[in-house]
């Protein structure tokens, strides 16, 4: 690890080197925690959408667009399938990555 950083090879890191070490270190932690949080945002958007759909479909019965209603209600089971497929994989890797 020290030996990517070491740029001119002479087994020391130097102060330049160590600039860019720790300038390299801050940037993986900024990524990921970045990444961390488009996949918090993206499993609570997905949920809140699976939370307001049935919310969709009675809205739209309510307001009298029985059809809108029954299109929505017929891929209901597609879009709740697809959903849980993604929160459980966001979970599952997760999961994964904390037992490195």
């Amino acid at each position: 690890m020290v030996e990517e950083y070491d740029l001119n090879k002479n087994g020391v890191i130097d102060p330049d080197e160590r600039e860019i070490m720790l300038e390299d270190r801050r940037r993986r932690m900024e990524d990921e925690d970045a990444k961390r949080d488009a996949q918090r945002n993206m499993t609570w958007f997905a949920l809140s959408g699976m939370v307001l759909y049935p919310i969709a479909i009675l809205v739209a019965s309510v307001v009298g667009l029985e059809t809108a209603a029954g299109l929505i209600a017929d891929i209901a089971n597609i879009y709740v399938v697809s959903v849980s497929a993604l929160v459980g994989a966001y979970f599952g890797f997760n999961a994964m990555g904390a037992r490195k």
